[in-house]
């Protein structure tokens, strides 16, 4: 007869993972994570359903179940994975990031880069809803901006990664902040402004500190920037037609046209404009031809400049290059199903929330499950749904509002899902704007600082109502 798993025997599998991966950075680096993770994440995913099996004796079918319950949330997004590939490599080969840096460089004040960077981003995020597409377009843009201009791969990809997850998390267009509200019961735009008394200490607080890294920074002045002009010149032809298309793609974001189908069409718009203004681009990958489409879409190998740090600049993976994270994503999936079918992730988060009872305890365990569930699982969706549902009885029972629960559930999940290697989000960002996670988590200042100022506000009592107390609990 099956049995639930012991507190122990669930923490087994995580702590395997946690201690592979810390062998692992000994070892290789912070990258070698990246690389390795698919492997330490089926080893765990392994380990635990074994125990799960011969220990407690768990139907198979519970453990498929998992499977099939984590492969519904992230499924789905595997083909965005690759179009992100695809518009990555369009508007690259094509001139569009290569004119986007030329403007920037000759625009953006080199000591006020970082915040502008972050400053940009959120706009951006908050206008589309969507920190995928804000990174992948142009975040890679300011990626090579920043790097031109002498900052550090990790301080550019943070600025960035900080501005796209504020506005994401503001909007109301986004799938993530919608899902929040919703699985808890809250009207969306209750939620959002609620969300602001934690969000908006949390950037202005990220805003100060980036101003203050690029300004006491030495960095590369404008006159610096003449020969990467030249060369990104000579190498592409950069008019400004080539504004059309993220302008177009802009306006499919604003009419929330479906996301399969606006970066599909920004890709093949890159496309279209590399055959029409890149001649010299389409004769080095093969001509005019459906060859040289399919590379364009597709090209894993690098478009050479002839200059070292250009080269850099311009490199891209296209579809092929997200393979890697493809494969990624899904062995993560993989140990989220066992976790979650073996009834090891509900040991471990009931372990959590007992007896609790003040809002301080309450939310704590919110934001300590919230960031466990987005290691345990590698998905924010799957870990917004879990969070909301577990919690929702707790805090009817100790008499707190909904939008509380709200506000923490993407305190805790949404914004730490880019901080952690092996997540869904980690993972593509990761990709996207080349730079490892664990490189970039230390200078994602928003995003440490949010479920931070989520356990103050708490702490603190602000804005911490109680409702009525629910019978029967």
């Amino acid at each position: 007869m099956a049995t639930e798993p012991g507190l122990a025997l669930s923490l087994m599998p995580v702590g395997l993972l946690l201690c592979s991966m810390a062998l692992m950075i000994i070892i290789g680096g912070a990258g070698a994570v990246q690389d390795y993770s698919p492997w330490l994440l089926l080893g765990a995913g392994v380990a635990g359903a074994v125990a799960s099996l011969v220990v407690c004796r768990c139907p198979f079918r519970r453990l498929w179940g998992g499977l099939l319950r984590s492969g519904r949330q992230i499924v789905p997004s595997i083909p965005i994975l690759l179009l992100i590939g695809t518009v990555s490599a369009t508007w690259m080969l094509s001139g569009v990031v290569p004119v986007l840096i030329d403007y920037g460089l000759k625009v953006l004040n080199p000591g006020l880069f970082l915040f502008t960077a972050c400053a940009v981003c959120a706009v951006i995020s908050i206008l589309t809803g969507s920190s995928w597409t804000t990174i992948a377009t142009i975040g890679v843009a300011l990626m090579g901006i920043g790097t031109v201009m002498g900052y550090s791969a990790g301080w550019v990809a943070g600025a960035i990664i900080s501005g796209a997850y504020f506005g994401d998390k503001m909007s109301p267009l986004s799938d993530t902040t919608v899902l929040a509200s919703s699985s808890c019961g809250v009207e969306l735009f209750a939620h959002i402004r609620y969300m602001m008394l934690t969000s908006a200490p949390a950037m202005v607080l990220a805003l100060a500190v980036y101003a203050v890294v690029g300004l006491v920074g030495d960095h590369a002045g404008a006159g610096e920037f003449t020969d990467l002009t030249s060369r990104l010149a000579q190498t592409f032809n950069l008019t400004p037609w080539l504004m059309v298309v993220p302008a177009v793609t802009g306006v499919l974001i604003a009419l929330r046209v479906n996301s399969y189908v606006t970066l599909a069409v920004s890709s093949l718009l890159g496309l279209g404009a590399m055959f029409i203004f890149q001649p010299g681009v389409t004769a080095a990958l093969g001509g005019a031809g459906v060859a040289t489409a399919v590379k364009g879409l597709s090209v894993a190998d690098r478009y050479s400049t002839g200059s070292e740090l250009l080269d850099s600049l311009v490199a891209t993976g296209g579809m092929a290059g997200m393979l890697p994270t493809v494969w990624l994503v899904t062995c993560a999936m993989t140990f989220g199903g066992v976790m979650i079918g073996s009834g090891m992730l509900s040991s471990i988060t009931g372990a959590l929330s007992k007896r609790i009872r003040s809002p301080r305890a309450t939310v704590g365990a919110t934001v300590a499950s919230g960031l466990a569930l987005n290691a345990y699982t590698g998905d924010q969706y799957l870990s917004i749904i879990l969070s909301s549902n577990m919690f929702s009885p707790m805090y009817a029972r100790n008499s707190l509002e909904g939008r509380l629960l709200s506000r923490t559930v993407e305190d805790s999940v949404s914004v730490t899902s880019v901080l952690i290697p092996w997540n869904s989000c980690g993972l593509t960002q990761a990709t996207v704007l080349g730079v490892a996670t664990l490189t970039y988590l230390p200078c994602c200042i928003f995003n440490i600082v949010s479920p931070l100022m989520s356990l103050f506000m708490a702490w603190a009592g602000i804005r911490i109502r109680r409702t009525a107390p629910v019978s029967g609990h």
